[in-house]
Protein backbone atom coordinates (compact mmCIF):
# COMPACT_ATOMS: atom_id res chain seq x y z
CA UNK A 1 0.00 0.00 0.00
CA UNK A 2 1.19 3.49 -0.88
CA UNK A 3 0.13 6.88 0.36
CA UNK A 4 -0.54 9.50 -2.30
CA UNK A 5 -0.58 13.18 -1.40
CA UNK A 6 -2.23 15.20 -4.18
CA UNK A 7 -1.49 18.93 -4.34
CA UNK A 8 -3.73 21.07 -6.53
CA UNK A 9 -2.66 24.07 -8.57
CA UNK A 10 -3.50 27.77 -8.72
CA UNK A 11 -7.17 28.83 -8.40
CA UNK A 12 -8.17 25.19 -7.76
CA UNK A 13 -8.75 23.13 -4.62
CA UNK A 14 -8.72 19.53 -3.48
CA UNK A 15 -12.02 19.14 -5.37
CA UNK A 16 -10.11 18.79 -8.65
CA UNK A 17 -9.00 15.29 -7.58
CA UNK A 18 -12.53 14.01 -6.86
CA UNK A 19 -12.57 11.57 -9.80
CA UNK A 20 -9.04 10.27 -9.16
CA UNK A 21 -9.12 9.68 -5.40
CA UNK A 22 -11.64 6.77 -5.50
CA UNK A 23 -9.64 5.06 -8.25
CA UNK A 24 -6.51 5.06 -6.06
CA UNK A 25 -8.41 4.08 -2.91
CA UNK A 26 -10.12 1.22 -4.74
CA UNK A 27 -6.67 -0.35 -5.19
CA UNK A 28 -6.05 -0.20 -1.45
CA UNK A 29 -4.00 2.99 -1.29
CA UNK A 30 -4.34 5.91 1.10
CA UNK A 31 -4.93 9.35 -0.40
CA UNK A 32 -4.53 12.80 1.15
CA UNK A 33 -5.64 15.83 -0.87
CA UNK A 34 -5.42 19.07 1.09
CA UNK A 35 -6.91 22.44 0.28
CA UNK A 36 -3.95 24.81 0.26
CA UNK A 37 -4.45 28.02 2.30
CA UNK A 38 -7.05 30.22 0.63
CA UNK A 39 -8.30 27.46 -1.68
CA UNK A 40 -11.35 25.22 -1.66
CA UNK A 41 -12.96 25.35 1.77
CA UNK A 42 -9.93 27.00 3.42
CA UNK A 43 -10.70 30.66 4.10
CA UNK A 44 -7.19 32.00 4.79
CA UNK A 45 -7.21 35.70 3.72
CA UNK A 46 -5.21 36.51 0.60
CA UNK A 47 -2.68 38.79 2.40
CA UNK A 48 -1.68 35.81 4.57
CA UNK A 49 -1.08 33.46 1.63
CA UNK A 50 2.50 32.68 0.62
CA UNK A 51 4.48 29.86 -0.92
CA UNK A 52 5.71 29.08 2.60
CA UNK A 53 2.12 28.79 3.86
CA UNK A 54 1.36 26.33 1.06
CA UNK A 55 4.47 24.29 1.85
CA UNK A 56 3.72 24.28 5.58
CA UNK A 57 0.30 22.77 4.86
CA UNK A 58 1.85 19.92 2.86
CA UNK A 59 4.62 19.36 5.42
CA UNK A 60 1.97 18.94 8.13
CA UNK A 61 0.46 16.09 6.13
CA UNK A 62 3.83 14.45 5.45
CA UNK A 63 4.78 14.67 9.12
CA UNK A 64 1.66 12.68 10.03
CA UNK A 65 2.58 9.76 7.73
CA UNK A 66 4.54 6.73 8.91
CA UNK A 67 6.09 5.94 5.52
CA UNK A 68 7.38 8.02 2.60
CA UNK A 69 4.63 9.16 0.21
CA UNK A 70 4.14 9.65 -3.51
CA UNK A 71 3.78 13.44 -3.66
CA UNK A 72 1.89 14.71 -6.72
CA UNK A 73 1.75 18.38 -7.73
CA UNK A 74 -0.43 19.77 -10.52
CA UNK A 75 0.51 23.02 -12.26
CA UNK A 76 1.51 25.55 -9.54
CA UNK A 77 1.44 22.60 -7.15
CA UNK A 78 4.75 21.61 -8.72
CA UNK A 79 6.38 24.61 -7.06
CA UNK A 80 4.88 23.58 -3.74
CA UNK A 81 6.10 19.98 -3.91
CA UNK A 82 9.60 21.07 -4.96
CA UNK A 83 10.00 23.30 -1.92
CA UNK A 84 8.38 20.67 0.30
CA UNK A 85 10.95 18.13 -0.91
CA UNK A 86 13.75 20.45 0.17
CA UNK A 87 12.36 20.42 3.72
CA UNK A 88 11.18 16.79 3.94
CA UNK A 89 13.16 14.64 1.47
CA UNK A 90 13.04 11.63 3.77
CA UNK A 91 9.23 11.76 3.76
CA UNK A 92 8.88 11.44 -0.02
CA UNK A 93 9.28 8.29 -2.10
CA UNK A 94 8.64 9.98 -5.47
CA UNK A 95 7.79 13.47 -6.70
CA UNK A 96 5.24 13.51 -9.53
CA UNK A 97 4.87 16.65 -11.63
CA UNK A 98 1.49 16.55 -13.39
CA UNK A 99 1.86 19.13 -16.16
CA UNK A 100 3.45 21.19 -13.43
CA UNK A 101 6.10 23.84 -12.89
CA UNK A 102 9.39 22.06 -12.23
CA UNK A 103 11.69 24.88 -11.16
CA UNK A 104 15.42 25.01 -10.59
CA UNK A 105 16.92 26.62 -7.51
CA UNK A 106 16.27 30.37 -7.57
CA UNK A 107 13.54 30.28 -10.22
CA UNK A 108 9.99 31.48 -9.61
CA UNK A 109 6.78 30.65 -11.43
CA UNK A 110 6.08 33.94 -13.21
CA UNK A 111 9.67 34.18 -14.42
CA UNK A 112 9.38 30.80 -16.15
CA UNK A 113 5.78 31.26 -17.34
CA UNK A 114 6.54 34.55 -19.08
CA UNK A 115 8.58 32.72 -21.71
CA UNK A 116 5.76 30.30 -22.55
CA UNK A 117 4.44 31.38 -25.96
CA UNK A 118 2.04 28.39 -26.16
CA UNK A 119 0.18 29.20 -22.95
CA UNK A 120 -2.95 31.32 -22.63
CA UNK A 121 -2.89 32.08 -18.90
CA UNK A 122 -0.93 35.33 -18.81
CA UNK A 123 -2.81 36.95 -21.76
CA UNK A 124 -6.07 36.26 -19.91
CA UNK A 125 -4.95 37.19 -16.41
CA UNK A 126 -6.92 39.86 -14.55
CA UNK A 127 -4.96 41.37 -11.66
CA UNK A 128 -6.58 43.02 -8.66
CA UNK A 129 -6.00 46.77 -8.33
CA UNK A 130 -3.61 46.18 -5.45
CA UNK A 131 -1.83 43.43 -7.43
CA UNK A 132 -2.47 41.06 -4.51
CA UNK A 133 -4.39 38.44 -6.44
CA UNK A 134 -5.42 37.39 -9.93
CA UNK A 135 -8.23 35.66 -11.80
CA UNK A 136 -8.49 34.26 -15.32
CA UNK A 137 -11.05 35.83 -17.67
CA UNK A 138 -14.26 33.85 -17.41
CA UNK A 139 -14.66 33.46 -21.16
CA UNK A 140 -11.14 31.98 -21.45
CA UNK A 141 -11.32 29.48 -18.57
CA UNK A 142 -12.50 26.49 -20.62
CA UNK A 143 -9.87 26.94 -23.33
CA UNK A 144 -7.06 27.60 -20.86
CA UNK A 145 -7.71 24.80 -18.37
CA UNK A 146 -10.41 22.43 -19.58
CA UNK A 147 -10.28 22.18 -23.38
CA UNK A 148 -11.22 18.48 -23.49
CA UNK A 149 -13.46 18.38 -20.41
CA UNK A 150 -17.25 17.96 -20.29
CA UNK A 151 -19.51 21.00 -19.96
CA UNK A 152 -20.61 19.60 -16.60
CA UNK A 153 -17.04 19.44 -15.29
CA UNK A 154 -16.27 22.93 -16.61
CA UNK A 155 -19.38 24.40 -14.97
CA UNK A 156 -18.54 22.78 -11.64
CA UNK A 157 -14.93 23.93 -11.80
CA UNK A 158 -15.91 27.50 -12.65
CA UNK A 159 -18.16 27.57 -9.59
CA UNK A 160 -15.30 26.45 -7.34
CA UNK A 161 -12.30 28.42 -8.62
CA UNK A 162 -11.08 31.09 -6.21
CA UNK A 163 -8.95 34.24 -6.57
CA UNK A 164 -5.27 33.30 -6.67
CA UNK A 165 -2.85 35.12 -4.37
CA UNK A 166 0.01 36.61 -6.38
CA UNK A 167 2.79 36.13 -3.81
CA UNK A 168 3.42 32.40 -4.49
CA UNK A 169 3.85 33.19 -8.22
CA UNK A 170 6.75 35.53 -7.46
CA UNK A 171 8.58 33.56 -4.75
CA UNK A 172 11.71 31.66 -5.84
CA UNK A 173 12.24 28.07 -4.79
CA UNK A 174 15.27 27.47 -2.60
CA UNK A 175 16.61 23.95 -3.17
CA UNK A 176 19.78 21.90 -2.87
CA UNK A 177 21.04 18.70 -4.46
CA UNK A 178 21.44 17.21 -0.98
CA UNK A 179 17.71 17.46 -0.20
CA UNK A 180 15.39 18.12 -3.14
CA UNK A 181 17.93 16.66 -5.54
CA UNK A 182 17.92 13.20 -3.97
CA UNK A 183 14.18 12.56 -4.34
CA UNK A 184 13.26 10.66 -7.54
CA UNK A 185 11.15 12.70 -9.99
CA UNK A 186 8.52 11.70 -12.55
CA UNK A 187 6.94 14.12 -15.05
CA UNK A 188 3.49 13.60 -16.58
CA UNK A 189 3.33 15.80 -19.67
CA UNK A 190 -0.05 16.86 -21.09
CA UNK A 191 0.33 17.38 -24.81
CA UNK A 192 -2.70 19.62 -25.43
CA UNK A 193 -2.10 21.91 -22.47
CA UNK A 194 -2.91 25.61 -22.95
CA UNK A 195 -1.92 26.60 -19.40
CA UNK A 196 1.65 25.25 -19.46
CA UNK A 197 2.70 24.68 -23.06
CA UNK A 198 4.19 21.29 -24.01
CA UNK A 199 7.43 22.99 -25.07
CA UNK A 200 7.87 24.57 -21.64
CA UNK A 201 7.03 21.27 -19.96
CA UNK A 202 9.79 19.61 -21.98
CA UNK A 203 12.25 22.43 -21.30
CA UNK A 204 11.68 22.04 -17.55
CA UNK A 205 12.01 18.25 -17.41
CA UNK A 206 15.11 18.37 -19.59
CA UNK A 207 16.71 20.97 -17.29
CA UNK A 208 15.94 18.87 -14.19
CA UNK A 209 15.99 15.30 -15.51
CA UNK A 210 13.31 12.92 -14.32
CA UNK A 211 13.44 9.15 -13.93
CA UNK A 212 10.36 8.75 -16.08
CA UNK A 213 8.42 10.92 -18.54
CA UNK A 214 4.79 9.96 -19.14
CA UNK A 215 2.76 11.63 -21.90
CA UNK A 216 -1.01 12.13 -21.88
CA UNK A 217 -2.92 13.44 -24.89
CA UNK A 218 -5.03 15.80 -22.78
CA UNK A 219 -5.58 19.39 -21.77
CA UNK A 220 -4.29 20.87 -18.51
CA UNK A 221 -6.86 18.90 -16.50
CA UNK A 222 -6.58 15.13 -17.03
CA UNK A 223 -8.11 14.60 -13.58
CA UNK A 224 -11.41 15.56 -15.29
CA UNK A 225 -10.97 14.38 -18.87
CA UNK A 226 -8.96 11.16 -18.34
CA UNK A 227 -9.13 10.19 -14.64
CA UNK A 228 -8.79 6.45 -15.29
CA UNK A 229 -5.69 6.90 -17.43
CA UNK A 230 -4.19 9.31 -14.91
CA UNK A 231 -4.89 6.91 -12.04
CA UNK A 232 -3.29 4.06 -13.99
CA UNK A 233 -0.12 6.13 -14.44
CA UNK A 234 -0.04 7.03 -10.75
CA UNK A 235 -0.62 3.41 -9.73
CA UNK A 236 2.33 2.34 -11.90
CA UNK A 237 4.82 4.32 -9.79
Amino acid sequence: MSTYVLVHGAWHGAWCWDKVIPLLEKEGHKVEAPDLPGHGSDKTPIPEISLQAYVDRVCQILDAQLDPVILVGHSMGGVVITQTAEYRPEKIKTLVYLTAFLLRNGEFLLQVAEGDTEALVLPNLIMAEDQGYAMVRDEAIKEVFYGDCSDEDVARAKSLLVPQAAAPFATPVNTTEENFGRVPRVYISCLRDKAIGPSLQEKMYMALPCEKIISMDTSHSPFFSAPEELATHLLSL
